[in-house]
């Protein structure tokens, strides 16, 4: 009798064994991940999570959107549809969303394997997230000042040096 292995890929399940004679049905086997593991887990999905997270609120392509929310989280009378609104223009609250689709879609869990692992995952990947978007940030403006310093040097050669063109 042969034995064929069937495996489901998320993070927590490991592969069931199955018998092609014997009609078993696929339950996968639960197998807490190593600390390396979820250490691993931890500084890999929130990279996906705060790109997600700054396109929506900071870039260009979502410009239309996140005017239309900037004008609603301002102008609308009603408390709860300004706030509402305002969710998609901060980068910090919409990471929460973002990361907690991103924990549930994976099944990854911190520390504990149960819903207090998720909850734990949840916000230690909207706080990772959100540093590299603190570091992507400051990165960014680093590069903007370096290439406003660099025009206005440019500049200013170009008016003091008689041979310029």
């Amino acid at each position: 009798m042969r034995w064929r292995e069937t495996c489901d890929m998320t993070p927590m399940h490991a592969c069931v064994y199955v018998c092609p004679r014997v009609r078993v049905a696929r339950v996968p086997v639960e197998i807490p991940m190593s600390l390396g593991t979820q250490l691993i887990w931890l500084f890999t999905l929130p990279i996906p999570v705060a790109c997600v997270a700054w396109t929506v609120t900071h870039e260009e392509i979502f410009r239309e959107p996140r005017d239309y929310c900037i004008r609603r989280s301002t102008d609308d009378p009603r408390l709860l549809v300004r706030k509402l609104f305002y969710l998609g223009t901060c980068e910090y609250c919409f990471s929460h969303y973002v990361a907690l689709v991103a924990v549930l879609g994976t099944g990854y869990r911190l520390l504990l394997d149960d819903w207090r692992g998720v909850v734990i995952a949840w916000l230690a990947v909207v706080w990772v997230a959100n540093q590299f978007m603190g570091i992507h940030g400051r990165l960014r403006l680093g590069i903007k000042s370096s290439r406003t310093e660099i025009r206005v040097l440019e500049e200013q050669l170009g008016e003091s040096d008689p041979h310029a063109t």
